[in-house]
């Protein structure tokens, strides 16, 4: 079945690049999610303007990876304990959040990570307020600047893990 979700994990072209490469993994697109204004802007967001998080779309098979699969992939590249900075990145937009459509999938992933993290996680998770595209040249950001900045490692995909 074709479920969706959102996860904010720091710059969103490591993040994207991170899922597109795993099974059951159907499509993925960056974008600006739950912030104060309508159509924001990389400018925007860069210049502290507006308070939307760097996110990625993702459309996913729930019968070839579960949300808790998604959630313990996230997992392995996010510092759940760190507050607006993830790698190098640092600023409100590069918080991390898993922002969920079906609040069925809340209790899910809350208590995904009550169980393999501390208690004090800085992880938002919250319904899924406004998405809005990135601009075209951050889509695939990974695959067209192949030396681009990523601090998600990708070799953290295990073999049987990948497309």
């Amino acid at each position: 079945m074709k479920k969706e979700i959102y996860i904010a994990g720091g710059c969103f072209w490591g993040v994207e690049m991170y899922y597109k490469n795993l099974k059951g993994v159907i499509d993925t697109e960056v974008g600006y999610a739950n912030g104060d204004t309508k159509n924001p802007t990389y400018e925007d967001l860069k210049k502290h303007l507006v308070t939307h998080a760097e996110t990625l779309k993702l459309v996913y098979d729930n019968a070839i990876i579960s949300l808790e699969k998604i959630l313990e992939h996230f997992l392995r590249f996010v510092d759940p304990y760190s507050i607006d900075k993830q790698g190098e990145d640092i600023g409100h937009q590069y918080r991390s959040g898993i922002y969920y459509l079906d609040n069925s999938e809340k209790d899910i992933i809350k208590n995904y990570f009550d169980k393999v993290l501390n208690k004090d996680y800085k992880i938002e998770i919250l319904p899924l307020l406004n998405f809005y595209n990135a601009e075209e040249y951050h889509q695939d950001y990974l695959d067209k600047n192949p030396n681009g900045y990523c601090h998600v490692n990708l070799k953290l995909i295990k073999k049987d893990e990948h497309k």
